[in-house]
């Protein structure tokens, strides 16, 4: 059980935890997540930290098959410029590890912003809080529980 799973389990939303078997030598743990479950990468989503204006941290949740776009994020949290957080850092706000954190359950709720394109699916996977382990829930109940905003960030 981790955090992530604790927080929609207790919230009651409709959820299901997907497992696979994570390769310790891949590189693109969302890409991994998307082929070993057999899921369209635009389905999947990762979950990456930035640093804004050099000051507060930032939640994105993007598509595995597309980037972060920094100045989408930065423009939609109100800030001049954002850029990816700093690993340790990151691992101490959410208290997670890198390729397995998850945008719920996080020691510290960060702003987070959730690509538009989640909107099209009526389910999405973000990780679960552990590499191997996702999480699929509708993109509304990601936002609600994350009290996150949707905005075009993918680039």
């Amino acid at each position: 059980m981790t955090p992530a799973i604790n927080q929609a389990r207790k919230a009651k939303i409709d959820h299901r935890i997907h497992e696979y078997q994570h390769d310790p030598s891949s590189e693109s743990y969302g890409t991994e997540a998307a082929e070993k479950l057999g899921l369209a990468a635009e389905q999947v989503f990762k979950t990456l930290v930035v640093s804004l204006d050099g000051k507060a941290l930032a939640v994105g949740v993007v598509p595995v098959s597309g980037k972060l776009n920094l100045k989408q994020i930065a423009k939609a949290a109100g800030a001049k410029k954002a850029a990816m957080a700093d690993p340790v850092e990151v691992e101490r706000s959410t208290g997670y590890v890198l390729g397995g954190v998850s945008p719920l359950g996080q020691k510290k709720r960060l702003a987070t912003f959730i690509d538009d394109s989640a909107r099209q699916f009526a389910s999405i996977h973000v990780s679960a809080g552990r590499r191997g382990l996702e999480i699929e829930l509708a993109p509304d109940d990601l936002c609600r529980l994350t009290s996150g905003r949707f905005a075009p960030i993918a680039g």
